[in-house]
């Protein structure tokens, strides 16, 4: 989760989703320099949310899906648990004769 807490990786991330791209690819939609893009998908990879592969002289980055997956399982989770507890409070709530 703190892979993804920075707006600029989630940036990245959502970037991916639609394409995998290079780092120039990426910093030319981002308003951060190509080495903070590159710093960031180094986080990225670290923890397996990007992948990347040679493609010539450039390095293509891709989001992995099945790491989206366990944050999207965390996230869906999170609310249901959330929304569980805001209708257990609005049905019976404390101190109502």
């Amino acid at each position: 989760m703190d892979a993804v807490a920075d707006p600029s990786r989630r940036a990245i991330v959502e970037c991916l989703v639609a394409r995998p791209r290079s780092v120039t690819e990426i910093a030319a939609e981002m308003p951060i320099s190509r080495s903070a893009v590159s710093q960031h998908l180094q986080v990225l990879k670290s923890v397996g949310l990007v992948h990347d592969h040679a493609a010539g002289t450039r390095r293509v980055y891709r989001v992995d899906p099945d790491a989206l997956a366990i944050i999207r399982e965390y996230f869906d989770a999170f609310w249901r648990r959330s929304l569980d507890a805001f209708r257990q409070t609005v049905e019976h709530p404390e101190g109502k004769s």
